[in-house]
């Protein structure tokens, strides 16, 4: 069980509020599938989806991520339940049955986005009470996008959500859902990779900068390597980084509400109503270093509201 622990403050009296997360009700499951993109960064797409008669099996969510990944969610209902093993059974059959997954993705969010799958490296979230020390080591091993969260319930109307370990796996890259769509054809485009390694010295530099930064901010910062900009990410995305080796510029699109920044012409630009690779509303240009210590704060709030 998570040793967080939640208080209700009046005055100068503390009480504390008891926290719940041994046994996950379907109720929460309900409750985490209406908010998913909310709580996971995911598009939902069914529960209770049916893997058919010879596979025998039900997966409790599934989804869609904010970087085009499928995504299982797996709930752990009792302490003796492999999670991982039953995420991992599912995930195979969802790789080997691509077609039914992306017919679902047609049939909820369009052609464009069935189109857009990145099935590089397909997620699995197990959501539960508690994991154990070997639950943790054993993702480590695993050549899998593994994500354990822990919950906890505290009273009618708080839920906590924390995640305690996670296992990245190489990936190729590949479009972001919200971003330009290549023309019909065989277009060939250069990928963020691509342009790092052509870049000049000083944009390589300025680019390790500002990925040493966004690594440091927490243990749970993760990095991938998409088609055309690089995602960091806690449970969601909190920055995108586009490399422009024409322009000498790195690109970062942050979740920040641009209404809450003084935008300044050439350095800040509010991108909601403008189509971009990667997520984020708030589009900060990095010329030099004096930029990037001006963005700090920037991706500092970021980070923390991911």
């Amino acid at each position: 069980m998570s040793d967080l622990k939640l208080f209700h403050l009046n005055g100068s009296d503390a009480a504390e509020i008891p926290g719940s997360g041994l046994a996950l009700e379907k109720s929460l499951q309900t409750l985490i599938e209406q908010n998913l993109e909310t709580f996971l960064g995911v598009r939902f797409l069914a529960s209770e989806f049916s893997t058919g008669a010879d596979h025998g099996g039900r997966m409790d969510t599934l989804g869609l991520d904010e970087n085009g990944y499928p995504v299982i969610i797996e709930y752990k209902r009792s302490t003796n339940m492999n999670v991982i093993n039953q995420g991992l059974f599912y995930l195979d059959w969802l790789v080997t049955h691509r077609g039914d997954f992306e017919m679902l993705v047609l049939k909820t969010f369009g052609a464009d986005a069935a189109q857009s799958v990145e099935w590089s490296s397909p997620r699995l979230i197990c959501i539960a009470g508690d994991f154990s020390k070997y639950d943790e080591h054993a993702i480590k091993q695993m050549n899998h996008n593994i994500d354990l969260i822990r919950y906890v319930k505290f009273g009618d109307d708080l839920v906590l959500l924390e995640q305690i370990n996670a296992a990245v796996a190489p990936t190729s890259g590949a479009p972001a859902l919200n971003g330009p769509k290549p023309a019909a054809g065989k277009a060939k485009y250069t990928t963020v990779s691509e342009h790092l390694e052509k870049a000049d010295d000083d944009l390589t530099d300025l680019y390790e900068a500002v990925k040493e930064h966004l690594s440091s901010l927490g243990d749970d910062v993760q990095h991938k390597a998409l088609r055309f900009y690089f995602a960091f990410k806690r449970i969601k995305n909190f920055a995108c980084v586009e490399i422009k080796n024409q322009d000498k510029k790195v690109m970062i699109y942050l979740k920040v509400d641009p209404d809450s920044v003084e935008l300044d012409e050439g350095f800040t630009r509010d991108v909601r109503k403008i189509g971009h690779f990667g997520t984020g509303d708030l589009e900060v240009t990095i010329r030099s270093m004096a930029d990037f210590e001006r963005a700090k704060p920037l991706i500092e709030r970021s980070y923390e509201v991911a």
